[in-house]
């Protein structure tokens, strides 16, 4: 089962870009969960409702990572309550290496947790340029202390 979260910060806001992408992805009305209140912390009535839905081998999607909250520390938190405990996967619309829909093995796993710490070390949502090269394979991702291609990080691991 497919489910889609959608957060704004401010009832000001405007949700609909955001539920384009849902209808887009193919997610039916009545599985889209939204939340009209800030993302520092996941105290999120709506978010929480949806969490206790999921199930293994459900998938969470998302617009994009900021969506789901502000806080990386936490957000990491939450990506390892679904991907881990309930074994849903989670589907980052707009950055495709936090898709882990594929490659479920150790790999996948890294690569998602990679891009996800690089995003909790700096502390601030990353500048587009930098979440466009993510999205394409063949470019680098610029980390604290140069650039890795997203090829390499399996062998770096090992």
């Amino acid at each position: 089962m497919e489910y889609g979260y959608i957060r704004v910060s401010t009832r000001e806001q405007n949700e609909q870009r955001q539920i384009i992408a849902m209808q887009e992805f193919g997610i039916p009305q009545n599985r889209i969960y939204m939340d009209k209140q800030s993302g520092k912390d996941f105290e999120r009535k709506n978010y929480k409702k949806m969490v206790r839905k999921l199930k293994k081998d459900d998938t969470l999607v998302v617009k994009s990572i900021d969506r789901l909250g502000r806080n990386y520390e936490e957000i990491l938190e939450q990506w390892r309550i679904i991907t881990k405990e309930k074994q849903a996967a989670i589907v980052v619309l707009d950055m495709p290496l936090l898709d882990t829909r594929q490659n479920r093995d150790l790999t996948g796993t890294l690569i998602a947790d990679i891009v996800l710490q690089l995003l909790s070390i700096s502390g601030t949502k990353l500048p587009k340029r930098s979440l466009q090269a993510l999205d394409t394979p063949a470019r680098h991702f610029p980390i604290p202390y140069g650039n890795i291609s997203h090829h390499k990080i399996p062998q770096l691991l090992r």
